[in-house]
């Protein structure tokens, strides 16, 4: 079994051979030097030999990068319902309260990923292109993140089935500006055939290291779990095609320097995902001021970051400073990374030229600057795992005025259950069945997905989890105490529901696939919890708990109508950024295209779901029902 925490072999970074046949380099993710720098002359001479011939090898025609708009360094996966992005309470989208966000945590972003149908899919029958298309504003909010300056992209699973046409309509119907396709290297020539039909310059982004003869219709790619080599690597998408645009992305870690210090020495982006799946993988103060950091650089100076005048490990006056130099307009710029303990002295031994100025281009630190022999030694203080810009330019140019925060510790948020409402009654009304209060040792189990359950991350700092990592049945021991409680026999029922409706004219604020009220008999669905607590409050009732769920099902008191549906709880969580509830008892129906679908299927009380929480109506299913509890006085 491989270890998690240990890099997998294709995740590791692949020797470049200092002769001989350098098609072992094609499929790599990245190209490590010699440890020797005595040697790096030769490596760099092999790299560009590899370039060369892998470009003849697959007749390599980068015409695309001159059509699609370049320099999206900075791309946030984003679900569509963040507390950022959506509103809950308001039921409406708050753009400009996530873009205010962006540039404020992270120096802003070029793009934004809109993830939406993922973990809750297969909840019912629907498609992916439904949890886009069911929310009628959607082209609107895509619109108005373009008007911030952002390019938007949506996403295909592969993992259900589709066809190009699918993906050109939801597109078109959006107004994206590209697809990311989930968990596969590339995207198939229909779909980027089907894209190019549908307008120019639309980009195509894949999950891992994008093969070679696909360089020139994909020019967007993740640099996902890349494990850097001792002495820092180069990445072999962006060596061979230097407009390539990689964004590096580990998602469940804690840290993300050697990511940063990698996307700043290859002249590449980063992925920020503060919410994977609905757990809180937030960026510490230090790594959000590292990249904001790196920004101006990135907006100022993005055309020395694809030129062509790329040396890898340039300059290199010793120890753990390493730096890049990129050369556009005859003006040379290196970006610099401190793989080492704070540093103060020397970071660059390069070329002299007399009467130039240099600049620090991050935070302006003072620079030392001696000139020796028809060479320039260039340096200063650089923080330990630090980053810096310097510039040569003839004429003086604004120096940075970035701070790195040194706090590298891990922003951790609860998720909060929220508070409900009690409805203390006399009397067990008809139809519930009375239950004693007390303490209750309970054991949860739950299918280990990327999305946990409850507050925690069920990956930290791990590589890609795979089985029996993910998809196996987990395990939590919660001691609880409750209040005497009474709990509804059964789910509430279409004619339960009916006569709600009809005395209180109740409307929700997003009619979006609200009920329809089937047979009279049947368990009322394509409720939300909102609709679910107005039925409850008209009555004077609530909710159950999870945990009363859980306790009444095991002592045999609940009963289930037909078709069986999910029971929502009242455990409704948040940790400010995302929501999420509980879902208890099953469904009959049950999704088996995929493992990546939410569950299916009866289950039994001592089995919990976590599910999360959308707008627009969204949330509402025909799988998804409710049942009432009270207190007792």
């Amino acid at each position: 079994m491989l270890n998690p925490y240990v890099p997998r072999p294709i995740d590791r970074w692949t020797e470049v051979p200092l002769d001989g046949d350098l098609s072992v380099l094609d499929d790599a993710k990245i190209l490590a030097p010699p440890a020797d720098p005595a040697q790096w002359p030769a490596w760099r001479s092999q790299l560009q030999r590899w370039r060369q011939e892998a470009a003849r090898r697959i007749d390599y025609d980068g015409s695309r990068y001159g059509s699609e708009p370049g320099d999206c360094f900075v791309v946030d996966l984003a679900w569509l319902w963040d507390e950022l992005l959506y509103d809950h309470d308001a039921q409406q989208f708050t753009v400009e309260r996530y873009v205010e966000h962006a540039e404020r945590e992270f120096g802003g972003f070029d793009g934004v990923l809109l993830w939406h149908a993922y973990p809750i899919e297969g909840i019912d029958a629907r498609g992916q292109f439904d949890f886009y298309r069911d929310v009628p504003e959607l082209p609107a909010v895509v619109a108005d993140l373009q008007a911030h300056g952002l390019r938007v992209f949506v996403v295909v699973y592969p993992w259900e089935p589709y066809d190009a046409a699918d993906v050109a309509d939801i597109v078109e119907w959006t107004g994206a500006n590209g697809v990311f396709i989930d968990s596969l290297r590339e995207g198939s020539p229909e779909v980027r055939k089907a894209l190019d039909e549908l307008r120019p310059g639309l980009t195509l982004e894949a999950e891992s290291r994008v093969p070679l003869v696909r360089m020139h219709d994909h020019t967007m790619s993740w640099a996902q779990w890349v494990a850097d080599s001792p002495v820092p690597g180069v990445l072999r998408a962006k060596w061979f095609e230097r407009r390539h645009m990689l964004h590096h992305v580990r998602r469940w870690n804690r840290t993300h320097v050697e990511e940063l210090q990698s996307a700043w020495l290859n002249g590449t982006g980063m992925m920020v995902w503060e919410s994977v799946f609905g757990v809180w993988v937030g960026w510490s103060a230090r790594d959000k001021s590292m990249l904001r950091a790196m920004r101006g650089v990135q907006r100022d100076y993005a055309a020395w970051l694809r030129s062509e005048q790329w040396t890898p490990l340039a300059d290199h006056a010793g120890g753990d400073v390493y730096a890049s130099r990129w050369e556009h307009d005859g003006r040379p710029l290196w970006t610099i990374v401190n793989r080492g303990d704070a540093f103060d002295g020397v970071w660059l031994d390069a070329e002299a030229r007399p009467g130039w100025h240099w600049t620090e281009l991050t935070s302006g630190a003072a620079l030392t600057v001696e000139e020796v022999d028809g060479r320039v030694r260039v340096g200063g203080a650089i923080a330990a795992d630090g980053i810096a810009a310097v510039i040569a330019t003839p004429s003086p140019v604004p120096a940075g005025s970035a701070s790195v925060d040194p706090d590298p510790s891990f922003p951790g948020r609860a998720a909060v259950r929220v508070p409900g409402w009690r409805a203390t009654v006399d009397a067990v009304p008809d139809g519930f069945t009375a239950v004693d209060g007390g303490r209750y040792e309970l054991v949860v189990h739950h299918r280990v997905r990327e999305t946990g359950l409850y507050d925690e991350a069920p990956y930290v700092d791990e590589w890609k989890p795979l089985p029996p990592r993910l998809h196996h049945q987990g395990t939590r021991h919660r001691t609880v105490y409750l209040g005497r409680f009474a709990v509804q026999q059964h789910e509430v029922s279409n004619a339960d529901y009916a006569a709600f409706l009809e005395a209180t004219g109740y409307r929700p604020a997003r009619p979006e696939r609200f009920t329809t009220l089937g047979d009279s008999d049947e368990p009322v669905t394509n409720v939300e919890l909102a609709d679910a607590r107005a039925y409850a409050a008209w009555w004077g009732w609530r909710l159950p708990t999870e945990d009363e769920w859980q306790i009444a099902g095991a002592a045999g008191l609940l009963r289930r109508r037909a078709p069986l549906v999910w029971n929502l709880t009242e455990s409704e969580h948040t940790d400010g950024r995302t929501r999420f509830v509980i879902l208890k008892g099953g469904s009959a129906f049950h999704n088996e295209g995929s493992d990546w679908y939410f569950d299916g299927g009866p289950q039994p009380p001592d089995v919990s779901a976590k599910y999360l929480i959308a707008g627009a109506g969204i949330g509402r299913s025909p799988s998804i029902g409710f049942r009432c509890a009270v207190d007792r006085s």
